[in-house]
């Protein structure tokens, strides 16, 4: 019975792998995970000074066989609650019935304007072609970008987003939300857009930016030509979004903005094969990221999985000597998930996404695992993230 209460020099050193790891996990979520929550509290607290003067802004839309998206998301966009905007479509050689909902939009709404790109362009990305076309176009040097699929929760997302246009501020990192639908895989795109804007919202906020979503992003049109716009990653089909911010975006000219005005919500992904190709188009330019902020979160998840593995250890190690050693590290794995369920539970919340924590334990495992597989689908095809064949 003594022994059961004494760990031996090799269970002792099971316990404490698992107790460092569970300690530096735990740092990283409340530090890291949890800084836009504990900003967006900090700044509740304090009054908000109003602008004076509201830039005039450039709605920046890009569309390809998107008539139903427009049909049902271009009203919320085009009745904004602001002074002074226009809303840009560009129009990638769609063969829906886009050009006739743009037609009548344009009739009901003057500030709403369309113009379309060549289908014959060819051996360039065409989505960068195409918001260089709407950027060059814009009236307004304050540009924001959004998609289709997409539309603003409020009608102060303008306001909300335009207001942080101050001193020399020239970007504003926003974000887009994932509805509640249905289906374990909607549970996984969603958990996965939380993740992955809580990375980008809490590196910005730590005057670390290092990447944007472009369904709520903002930036200076004089930003877009000082950089020669998307002249640095032309080779590559993807990247007017994330690569352009990862470039062109500091400490200094940076700012967040996720108060619920603020906020877009993207449609439903109707298939996986879409959602794949999504991530597979991002997994492409990831790898010519400045800085070393995605690898910071690389290196959280490899040790998450050491954790486990070390849990798994202290199980094994407490079934055929010491229980306590099971016990350990039972309640620690324990003790994570209801601090990751806390966490991003109030993140969640206020970023207003659809929580998913009855999955926590299942989706902090597939979500990694998904996305390996995603690096590794796309190391095969390669030559196809770029817009002409390499030798």
């Amino acid at each position: 019975m003594e022994k059961l209460f004494i760990f031996s020099e090799v269970e002792l050193v099971v316990a404490s792998v698992v107790g460092g790891l569970f300690l530096i996990q735990l740092m990283f979520l409340l530090i890291v995970y949890l800084r836009p929550y504990r900003v967006a509290k900090k700044e509740a607290k304090k009054a908000k000074s109003e602008i004076s003067t509201l830039s005039p802004v450039s709605i920046i839309i890009y569309a390809k066989n998107e008539s139903e998206n427009l049909q049902a998301n271009l009203p919320s966009i085009l009745t904004q609650n602001y002074p002074n905007y226009e809303v840009i479509v560009v129009n990638d050689g769609s063969t829906d019935e886009s050009e006739e909902v743009l037609k009548r939009f344009e009739a009901e709404y003057k500030h709403l304007y369309h113009t379309y790109i060549p289908e014959e362009a060819k051996y360039l990305s065409r989505k960068k072609l195409a918001l260089t076309v709407g950027i060059k176009a814009a009236k307004n040097d304050v540009l924001l970008f959004t998609e289709a699929n997409c539309h603003p929760l409020t009608d102060g997302w303008i306001k909300a987003m335009a207001t942080n246009f101050v001193e020399d501020k020239s970007f504003v990192l926003g974000y887009c939300s994932y509805g509640p639908h249905k289906g374990f895989l909607h549970k996984l795109i969603a958990y996965d857009n939380l993740i992955t804007g809580l990375q980008y919202l809490s590196s910005a906020l730590a005057k670390s930016p290092y990447t944007a979503n472009g369904r709520n992003l903002a930036y200076r049109k004089e930003e877009f030509f000082k950089r020669k716009g998307y002249y640095n990653s032309l080779n590559l089909h993807a990247g007017d979004d994330d690569l352009f911010v990862n470039e062109a975006a500091t400490k200094k000219n940076t700012s967040v903005e996720y108060c619920a005005d603020s906020l877009t919500v993207m449609g439903k992904i109707e298939r996986f094969s879409v959602w794949k190709e999504m991530k597979v188009s991002r997994a492409a330019t990831r790898r010519y990221y400045k800085g070393w902020a995605l690898s910071r979160y690389r290196f959280d998840t490899v040790l998450f999985f050491l954790f486990l593995i070390s849990v798994v250890v202290s199980i094994l190690f407490g079934i055929v000597g010491n229980p306590l050693v099971a016990v350990c590290g039972g309640l620690l794995y324990l003790l994570l998930m209801l601090s990751k369920s806390i966490v991003f539970f109030k993140s969640a919340k206020m970023l207003q996404q659809k929580p998913v924590i009855f999955l926590l334990p299942i989706l902090e495992i597939v979500s990694p695992l998904f996305n390996l597989y995603v690096r590794i689908y796309r190391s095969f095809r390669g030559k196809k993230d770029y817009t002409f064949n390499l030798r």
